[in-house]
């Protein structure tokens, strides 16, 4: 039996979410928690025919700890969009609470579950994530990952375009280091197909990959982000994770982990100066079965790039790493 659960799953992210979930044959029961509206969702997919039996909880009489109990996987979309008015600050300190919340029942009910952090900024949230496992004594950084599968479904999409290849899903493109702007760095040196991006189009397409959301905001008009994006690559890395828990082989995805704290990832960390960075992770039964080093071979612009890259993560991962140790008082 595999329990999945969504946390933030009546919003834009966690509706389109748990219908590609409910859809997925590997998945017994489907957990929806959030603070309104899952009941409703939860009974809608439920009328879809396939194996997954569906549950939806609100906060009140503990539901939290009802929807996360004894759960394999646990996906994270919850938080809160930037509304006029809101600074970052504010942005930041309502989902970065938002999390800690939701991994502290995590650490208490299900405490051997994958964790797929999506809630943004990534880049801290994860670290609020480890050092709230980390107190709670059952950090295991093989098992908590930052999806940062946007940024590689976009490169795909944006080099596809150029290059003329039909499906850009067919391309693997590593994208690396964090999920914000500059942080996020995509290797075009190693495209698998040995496709080259022409020197023209080099600097521009670098942008559209590290800003690819600022296109939907503008084109959504003040409605809102990228949701159905989001959601596609939220599940992608979720079913990769999930068919890696059942035994299959050679599942490899960059995603945003604990480099300590994951084979091979001690030298990244030594390489880079940060202890979170996104690479390629080869998934196995038990999460993180090794990372490859993606800074190996690369070429000087994309050298360039790491280098703001690290400087950005450096801040984004501290301010993580405080708020955790010390929340705003309420």
């Amino acid at each position: 039996m595999v329990k999945a659960v969504v946390a933030g799953a009546a919003g834009g992210i966690g509706q389109p979410l748990s219908l590609l979930l409910k859809l997925n044959p590997l998945i017994d029961e489907l957990a929806l928690y959030d603070v309104v509206n899952t009941p409703g969702v939860a009974t809608d997919l439920s009328h879809i025919s396939t194996t997954a039996k569906v549950t939806g909880y609100l906060p009140k009489d503990e539901g939290g700890k009802a929807a996360f109990k004894d759960a394999d996987i646990i996906v994270i979309p919850a938080g809160v969009p930037r509304k006029p008015g809101m600074t970052r600050d504010d942005l930041f300190n309502i989902n970065a609470g938002i999390v800690k919340g939701l991994i502290e029942i995590a650490a208490e009910v299900a405490p051997k579950a994958f964790i797929l952090v999506i809630s943004n900024p990534v880049n801290s949230t994860v670290a609020i994530a480890a050092e709230v496992l980390k107190a709670k004594g059952v950090f295991d950084p093989k098992k908590l990952f930052g999806v940062t599968t946007l940024d590689i479904v976009r490169a795909e999409t944006f080099v596809a375009e150029i290059v003329g290849e039909k499906k850009g899903e067919d391309l693997t493109i590593p994208v690396i280091g964090g999920h914000s702007g500059e942080t996020i760095v995509p290797i075009f040196s190693q495209i698998s197909s040995g496709a080259k991006i022409p020197d023209d189009k080099y600097d521009a397409l670098v942008n559209r990959v590290q800003f690819g959301g600022d296109e939907v905001v503008k084109a959504k008009d003040g409605a809102g982000s990228a949701t159905l994006s989001m959601a596609y690559a939220g599940y992608r890395f979720a079913e990769k994770v999930l068919k890696a828990a059942k035994g299959e082989k050679g599942l490899v995805e960059p995603s945003y982990v604990y480099l300590p704290g994951v084979p091979g990832g001690e030298a990244i960390a030594k390489e880079t100066g940060v202890d979170f960075f996104s690479v390629p992770v080869e998934l196995g039964v038990n999460g993180v079965e090794k990372v490859t080093n993606p800074l190996t071979g690369i070429s000087e612009k994309e050298k360039a790039l790491v280098e703001v890259a690290i400087k950005g993560l450096k801040t984004n991962i501290e301010k993580g790493v405080h708020f955790a140790h010390n929340p705003p008082q309420k």
